[in-house]
C-alpha cells in the first residue's frame, strides 16, 4: 500500500495522529538507496509505524557545496517507501520547513568545528536545526541514522543528551556496494575512473582496522591514501582521524577500547566520507 504523502505541517499532524503504536522516523534528503532501505527495514522492526522524511536541507550546505545538484528522485523514493511498508512520507517544501528566516538555530558547539565540521563550517549546526524541527513535527519514539555519518550521529546523540530530549537515537551499520564503497547518494556523480580512486577510502579503512594498535592503524590507512593522492584522477584528502566515537577527539597511541577511524576526501567534484569502528584491546588482553 502506498504511504500517505504529507506536504504541509497540517497534513503531517493529521497523518501522525492516525498512526498506531510506536513511531519510528527515518530522516533523509531523498535519492534513496539500499542504505536507506536498510534503515527503513530496521525501523519497521523497532516500531509499529514508520515515517520517512524527504527534505534537502539548505542549512547544512556551504556556499560552494552541491545543494543545487543534489539528486532529487521523489518518484523512485516513494516507490521504495511503498515497497518497505512506510506509513507516512513527509516531503515538505522549503517554505514549510522554514516559513520565516531563521534567527534561532541549534549550535553543535565544539563538536561542530572539528573533523568534518572543520571542512564544512556550519554544516552540523544546519543538521541539528533541521533534525530538531523533524523531532518536534513527527513526534517519533525513535529515530534512525546510518553509522556512515558517524560524526553526525555523535552530534545528534549529544544534542539529545544535552537538551534532555525524550527520544531514542538508533545507529545502523554502514551498507556497502559489492566493491566496498560505502553507499551514498553522491556516488552517482563518480565517473568510472573517479570511482576507482574513491575505493581507496574503504581500502584504507580496512588496512587500518587490520593493523596493530592506534599508531599502526593510522600508518596503514595513511599508506593507502598516500597512493590514492597520486592516482589519476587523484584523491584530495581532507582528513584521516582516529577518534573517540562520542566526542570525535583524537585518541592517543596508548588508547584501548572502541574508536572510529574516519576518512574524507574529494574525487573530482564529489565529497565522500567513510569510517569504520576499531576495537583496540588492552596490552594485557589478547588481540
Amino acid at each position: 500500500m502506498a504511504p500517505i504523502v504529507a506536504r504541509t505541517r497540517e497534513e503531517l499532524n493529521t497523518a501522525i495522529n492516525a498512526l498506531p503504536g510506536k513511531i519510528a522516523l527515518v530522516p533523509t534528503m531523498g535519492a534513496l538507496h539500499e542504505g536507506h532501505r536498510s534503515l527503513i527495514g530496521r525501523a519497521g522492526e523497532l516500531a509499529d509505524s514508520v515515517v520517512v522524511s524527504i527534505f534537502v536541507n539548505p542549512l547544512q550546505f556551504g556556499p560552494n557545496e552541491d545543494l543545487d545538484r543534489y539528486p532529487r528522485t521523489f518518484d523512485a523514493d516513494l516507490a521504495i517507501c511503498a515497497a518497505e511498508g512506510v506509513a507516512v512520507v513527509f516531503a515538505p517544501t522549503l517554505e514549510v520547513m522554514y516559513p520565516v528566516p531563521n534567527e534561532i538555530t541549534i549550535s553543535a558547539g565544539r563538536m561542530g568545528t572539528i573533523v568534518e565540521g572543520a571542512c564544512r563550517p556550519g554544516h552540523f549546526d544546519g543538521v541539528l536545526t533541521v533534525v530538531m524541527k523533524l523531532f518536534n513535527l513527527v513526534r517519533a519514539d525513535c529515530v534512525l541514522f546510518g553509522e556512515k555519518d558517524a560524526q553526525q550521529l555523535a552530534v545528534i546523540r549529544r544534542m539529545v543528551t544535552d537538551l534532555a530530549l525524550s527520544i531514542e537515537i538508533v545507529g545502523c551499520p554502514t551498507v556497502r556496494e559489492p566493491d566496498g564503497l560505502a553507499l551514498s547518494s553522491r556516488n552517482r556523480f563518480l565517473a568510472p575512473a573517479e570511482r576507482a580512486t574513491a575505493l581507496a577510502l574503504s581500502h584504507a579503512l580496512h588496512a587500518g582496522a587490520s593493523a596493530q594498535g592506534p599508531s599502526g592503524a593510522r600508518r596503514a590507512a595513511r599508506a593507502v591514501l598516500d597512493e590514492a593522492v597520486k592516482s589519476d584522477p587523484p584523491l584530495e584528502l581532507d582528513y584521516l582521524v582516529l577518534v573517540d566515537p562520542a566526542t570525535f577527539t583524537p585518541v592517543p597511541d596508548t588508547f584501548s577500547g572502541t574508536a572510529v577511524l574516519a576518512v574524507a576526501g574529494k574525487v573530482g567534484s564529489t565529497h565522500l566520507i567513510d569510517n569504520v569502528i576499531v576495537n583496540f584491546p588492552r596490552r594485557d588482553e589478547p588481540a
